[in-house]
């Protein structure tokens, strides 16, 4: 399993599924994207995250689920939807909002409060004029809407990027989705033990899943 985490942040988030999924067995890589983590004196760039993201997926014996947050689930998306055949499914948490056409300043708005309200990033704040410039005109749900293999959204039922959740539902009807009460955007963080269980899930479900195209 590859783990993708979002924006002024780093693979540190992971800690709660990491610790849980390896005492079950599973092999688990949390790199950090460029302008993160130990990497915060990198610029970020999708190109550079995809690169990232690649490294540790051929790094596995055999395809990943790859599992992304926010910044991290739009690259993993972009991912998925340039390498399907590399990875065995995707789950997209905190990144049910269309970007393409949305205005800069409501995501510089919404990346503000939820850095200050979870007081997490530290001063790094070139990272989200980077993220916004990297992203500008991407389109999740046209990557959405081609891919091939199992799909499953899990988002906090407070998260102010759930806006274009329906309409990923329609981009990718057989979509899994799941949505936790009482968790915000950082789903992962504010109810650990639900994200874990979505996980486990996916790869259950992977596990028993026939082979070819989902």
């Amino acid at each position: 399993m590859v783990l993708v985490h979002g924006t002024r942040t780093s693979s540190a988030i992971w800690e709660p599924q990491v610790d849980e999924l390896r005492a079950r067995g599973h092999v688990v890589v949390t790199p950090d994207l460029p302008g993160h983590g130990t990497r915060s004196a990198e610029r970020f760039t999708l190109e550079g995250a995809l690169t990232t993201i690649d490294d540790a997926v051929l790094g596995c014996e055999r395809p990943p689920l790859l599992v992304g947050l926010s910044l991290g689930g739009y690259a993993s998306l972009a991912y998925a939807g340039r390498y399907g055949d590399r990875v065995a499914g995707v789950v997209l948490a905190g990144c049910s909002t269309e970007i393409k056409g949305k205005p800069v300043d409501l995501y510089r708005r919404i990346a503000a409060q939820v850095t200050s309200r979870l007081r997490v990033g530290g001063a790094g704040w070139h990272v989200v004029t980077d993220m916004l410039a990297a992203m500008a005109g991407y389109s999740p749900l046209a990557d959405l809407r081609h891919l091939a293999m199992p799909v499953w959204l899990v988002n906090g039922r407070r998260d102010p990027l759930r806006l274009d959740e329906w309409r990923y539902r329609r981009a990718a009807p057989g979509a899994r989705v799941s949505v936790v009460a009482g968790a915000g955007h950082d789903v992962n963080t504010h109810a650990p033990a639900a994200f874990t269980r979505a996980l486990l899930d996916a790869l259950a479900e992977l596990r028993h899943a026939p082979a070819g195209p989902a």
